[in-house]
């Protein structure tokens, strides 16, 4: 549940910048240099393809990149669970040993006083 939480605080955020940074583009004309630059030089709009293949896939490796560190984190944590599981049991069983020991300890006990007296 806290994953799920975490992860729409995530996304509300990446939300909430996307449309600051459209708005601000909008009426500030933040990416108006490029429009200029395009205008000046007309070859270098060739290039835009380029950068756009570019940013497309370096976003699929990147959601590639975060969807198997995910799944690593789901492996580990999944065998962290296992092994807290059974280190409880071990100490479950260990302290049902010492109780067990502690009592036949004192039947032992008992058993040489009685006979002493």
């Amino acid at each position: 549940m806290k994953v799920t939480r975490n992860s729409l605080k995530d996304l509300a955020a990446i939300a909430v910048i996307l449309a600051i940074v459209s708005v601000l583009s909008y009426f500030f004309n933040l990416f108006a240099f490029l429009v200029e630059l395009f205008e000046k030089n007309p070859k270098a709009i060739t290039f835009i393809d380029e950068i756009i293949t570019g940013l497309v896939t370096l976003s699929v490796c990147f959601a590639v990149f975060s969807w198997r560190r995910w799944v690593e984190l789901k492996k580990e944590t999944a065998e962290r669970i296992k092994l807290e599981e059974e280190l409880i049991e071990i100490a479950t069983t260990n302290a049902e040993v010492e109780r067990i020991i502690s009592k036949q300890l004192r039947c032992e006990v008992e058993l040489r006083r009685k006979k002493r007296l």
